[in-house]
């Protein structure tokens, strides 16, 4: 095995980010898994831990590791704040050539790594993994995974079978070009398709989490249909958006001529009063089409705007307490 000392930084060839939250129970086996695992590619490598404001005892036994291990860094934030904020500490953190980010519950093996690598080596810049075979509950995570997975390829044109896996590895210069929000960690291979990142699916293991409860529901859902919402939104309308809000505003006024047609020919026709026969349910479904638009409208340029104020002052989406290495830990 390597020496436990910190590796130069200049010559790390590959950074594995491990978002954490309530891990306690499976940390030293997942440590233990990925350092044989690494040790046998033979790269020099770093291994970030990223604590997502744990409650049990995730960050003190994260400590105790990267005290006696170089290769080994702690990202402490302040407290939890998601998965997509998260990984983007870790990005932000690592120093290799390629990154590869996974879960931290033992869902994703370890040893399958070196696949990923090796179609990196291949040329690759975004490999992904495919749980094949889910092991899910078939109402509550399969169907709807299948159908959000179905919308996403249709809609950025990547066509890969699993967005929603964490376990992914990427060149370190695409992904210096992307910056995430919201929780659109799910979506990255389509939003580096926007610069024409090379993409490539494997199929992976997926596995009954071993010890613990998963922080996932149903609830997850409906994030993700507001997260294809905004995908759709970026690469297809980032850069005009007038675009996407002319077609809908075509549409809005296309219905709007209809009806004022069909109420105007009963008014003259007919003589029908316009206000007795139409009005409420006229002014109602005018009422709720225009809610509706107005919301979609706001959380689009929302969006935008969060985009622009992020971009603009440099903060980030996340806040880190502490950056745990073995040279500060031994010290203090």
């Amino acid at each position: 095995m390597e020496s436990s000392e910190r590796v130069n930084t200049e010559r790390l060839d590959c950074s594995v980010v491990v978002p954490l939250y309530n891990e306690a129970l499976v940390i030293e086996e997942l440590y233990g898994r990925l350092t044989e695992t690494m040790g046998e590619t033979g790269l020099h490598y770093e291994l970030i831990f990223v604590d997502d404001g744990s409650g049990d005892n995730t960050l003190e036994l994260l400590k105790d590791i990267a005290g006696k291990d170089g290769r080994v860094i702690v990202v402490e934030l302040r407290r939890n704040f998601g998965q997509t904020p998260a990984l983007a500490a870790g990005f932000d953190v690592a120093t290799g050539q390629i990154i590869v980010s996974m879960d931290g519950d033992l869902q994703h093996s370890p040893e399958e790594i070196p696949g990923f690598l090796e179609n990196i080596d291949a040329g690759y810049d975004v490999v992904s993994g495919w749980r094949k075979r889910r092991v899910d509950n078939l109402l509550m995570r399969k169907i709807p995974s299948r159908a959000a997975n179905w919308l996403a390829s249709k809609i950025s044109g990547v066509n890969i079978h699993d967005f929603g896996t964490t376990f992914k590895a990427y060149r370190r210069e695409v992904i210096e070009e992307l910056n995430l929000y919201g929780e659109m960690h799910r979506f990255i291979p389509a939003l580096l398709s926007r610069s024409g990142a090379r993409i490539i699916e494997i199929p992976i293991k997926n596995i009954v989490r071993p010890k613990g409860a998963s922080s996932y529901g149903i609830s997850r859902t409906f994030r993700v249909v507001f997260d294809l919402i905004t995908l759709r939104f970026l690469l297809g309308y980032i850069t005009r958006p007038l675009h996407f809000f002319g077609r809908v505003a075509s549409y809005c006024i296309l219905a709007a001529l209809l009806f004022s047609a069909y109420i105007l020919y009963d008014k003259f026709v007919y003589n029908v009063p316009i206000f007795v026969a139409h009005g409420p349910l006229a002014g109602l479904a005018a009422v709720l089409l225009l809610i509706g638009l107005i919301f979609i409208a706001t959380g689009l340029i929302g969006e935008m705007i969060s985009r622009v104020y992020f971009e603009s002052t440099g903060k980030k989406i996340y806040s880190v307490r502490k950056v745990h290495r073995k040279e500060t830990l031994t010290t203090d």
